[in-house]
């Protein structure tokens, strides 16, 4: 048996669980590592009270700190950051979405 984790892209999750935003998202994670609010946001590098902020939807973020919050956790960035952007398109009452894939660097 494996003990590697098993991540999910974002349409796997999506499949699973239905449509998510960052702050589902995140909130979710963070409970399922049964972390507090001041925990995770110190695993982050956010105040608590921004993270506040970002679980219940006041708050969205950058792509950049959607890939810093999937560093700091080892999640696929590609997953947070097309979650990231689709959650600013749709704030933007635009109806489109997005997929974010990683780009392979070429061996040299």
């Amino acid at each position: 048996m494996s003990t590697k984790e098993k991540y999910y892209n974002l349409k796997q999750l999506e499949k699973r669980v239905g449509p998510l935003t960052f702050a589902e998202f995140i909130r979710s994670w963070r409970l399922s590592e049964e972390m507090s609010q001041r925990d995770f946001a110190d695993l982050i590098g956010i105040s608590p009270a921004n993270l506040c902020d970002i679980e219940r939807g006041r708050k969205g973020v950058s792509p950049q700190k959607a890939a810093a919050i999937a560093k700091a956790i080892g999640y696929p960035r590609a997953t947070l950051v097309e979650i990231a952007i689709n959650d600013l398109l749709k704030e933007a009452s635009l109806k489109l979405k997005v997929t974010v894939k990683e780009i392979q660097k070429k061996a040299s």
